[in-house]
């Protein structure tokens, strides 16, 4: 290691240059006009991005949602008098009497067709009745009342089924094709607008449609459950005759 040269007391030590001070940089101002190269040429002001409304809109109010319920509302309990008014009548055509009076006719009917009226009657007091809009929905939900209410759009080509049959048109190529109408608008507007539901919602709030259930409380997951099984059950039925009706069919015998 060198030594340390000594220190000549004679030679004058050099002035230490001082540090110039650190100056802070402004935050930038997004609002604030760029200054311009130009003087001559001012910059118009950067506006600012708007937040992105979440998609689907769940919370838009919609007029029809509030003004379809005072006409489903008699239209469903007509709907269940009017069968009960058809069962009753097969019933006389068949030669069962009303014997001791029409309770009689009553109990078939609701053995026979009680699925159909749980149906209408959870239609009518859970998303129709006149005071839902305002005592249990509140003024919210018409997204998921409109989407519900898609589900008839399959009742159509149910009723137009019937009505061929009636007739002795099931074997024409129409009836074929109101029976494929009918098997693609239940399985869309009825079987998988419940999974939609619960992947619009799951979406709208930020969390993957399999955390929805656990999400929603319990009450709500039954409600769906219990709408969607009866669902299911028909669409079983449909998809049956949907086999015998579109199966081939095996030669006559000469």
């Amino acid at each position: 290691m060198a030594p340390i040269a000594p220190i000549d007391p004679n030679v004058p030590i050099p002035p230490i240059t001082p540090i110039p001070p650190i100056t802070r940089i402004a935050p930038i101002d997004p609002i604030a006009p760029i200054p311009s190269i130009d003087p001559n040429v001012p910059i118009a002001p950067i506006a600012p991005i708007p937040p992105m409304a979440p998609w689907p809109p769940l919370t838009p109010i919609h007029w029809l949602a509030s003004a379809y319920p005072p006409f489903a509302v008699p239209y469903f309990v007509y709907d269940v008098y009017a069968m009960f008014l058809c069962h009753r009548h097969r019933r006389r055509l068949k030669g069962h009497e009303d014997h001791p009076g029409p309770s009689a006719a009553v109990v078939a009917f609701l053995r026979r067709e009680l699925l159909m009226v749980l149906h209408h009657a959870a239609m009518v007091l859970a998303l129709k009745g006149p005071v839902s809009p305002q005592l249990w929905r509140q003024g919210k939900g018409d997204f998921f009342l409109g989407c519900l209410l898609m589900a008839e759009l399959s009742t159509p080509f149910v009723c137009l089924g019937k009505v061929l049959i009636m007739y002795g048109l099931q074997h024409t190529a129409l009836h074929k094709l109101n029976g494929a109408a009918t098997l693609l608008t239940f399985l869309g507007c009825r079987v998988l607008l419940f999974p939609y539901l619960y992947w619009a919602y799951g979406r709208h709030i930020g969390v993957p449609l399999f955390r929805v259930p656990s999400v929603l409380p319990p009450a709500y997951n039954m409600a769906a459950a219990a709408l969607l099984a009866p669902q299911l059950y028909w669409f079983g039925l449909l998809c049956r005759g949907a086999w015998r009706l579109f199966r081939p069919q095996p030669p006559r015998p000469p």
